[in-house]
């Protein structure tokens, strides 16, 4: 996921439904990306006209998720990543934060989208001392993801589990939280669990916006409160500071205290 100049395979494109909206590539048009097709511009203009804040959430929560690899490889010694729902590849992946600080780091990226297996298997690449994999899987299907993820990583090993922005689409909060017990139970003491997705309660503009989306006939996109969010964490160690704006989660040292944000999320070790 190096070159974004790479072309994905022609073959996978083509089972690619460009007349409906895919959230995956409006979040890459919404960073800056170039993965994406017109109904998609025309989506994310949509919802920015109604909240332009939607730009910083995307940007943030990728500096979220850059800041949690960081912490991890540096201070908590992880060199094993089970990033779930991925998304396109754009700038500050997993495998490229991960792999800059640990060469031999490895990383498994799952998700089932076709464009995004394209790209995968067009751009997807690792350090020569560590691997990058890609399993093509549901994140509704946690024992196929571990079956598969065992191939590149050492589950009896310290582990990462992402899942960025992703249990949003799971509308049972429910079976959202059974699925991260499950993944989690299959990982050894001293695992980490790092989540963040979309909140409600805190922009009501924001919440129209997201309704609105999701009445548009794209794949529905689930926004949760902070208290469902931490739920996720339960039985896990959280570390400070909490389920939080991910703006307001470790900012650099000198950088200006973050605005808050409907994008909560925290980083927890499994005991």
């Amino acid at each position: 996921m190096t070159d974004p100049a790479a072309t994905p395979d022609p073959a996978a494109r083509s089972t690619i439904d460009t007349s409906v909206p895919h959230s995956a590539r409006i979040w890459n048009y919404w960073l800056g990306g170039k993965d994406n097709y017109p109904v998609d511009e025309q989506a994310g203009d949509a919802y920015t006209a109604v909240f332009p804040g939607i730009v910083t959430i995307a940007r943030s929560s990728r500096a979220f998720l850059r800041r949690n690899i960081e912490f991890l490889v540096r201070e908590a010694g992880i060199r094993q990543f089970l990033d779930v729902g991925t998304g396109l590849p754009t700038a500050q992946n997993t495998h490229e934060v991960a792999q800059r600080l640990a060469p031999e780091a490895r990383i498994v990226y799952v998700d089932n989208d076709p464009m995004v297996l394209a790209h995968a298997r067009a751009l997807l690449s690792s350090s020569p001392e560590g691997a990058t994999a890609y399993v093509d899987a549901d994140v509704t299907d946690p024992e196929r993801i571990l079956a598969e993820a065992a191939g590149t990583l050492d589950l009896g090993r310290p582990t990462a589990l992402v899942l960025s922005n992703i249990l949003g689409h799971i509308a049972d909060h429910g079976q959202a939280r059974s699925l991260v017990a499950r993944l989690m139970a299959a990982l050894p003491s001293g695992s980490y669990l790092s989540v963040n997705d979309g909140s409600r309660g805190i922009d009501p503009v924001f919440e129209r916006a997201q309704d609105a989306y999701n009445d548009s006939g794209a794949v529905p996109y689930n926004l949760r409160s902070v208290e469902e969010i931490s739920a996720f964490f339960d039985g896990l160690e959280l570390l400070e500071p909490g389920v939080v704006p991910v703006t307001r989660w470790r900012p650099e040292p000198g950088s200006p205290t973050g605005e808050i944000i409907a994008e909560h999320g925290g980083l927890a070790r499994k005991p």
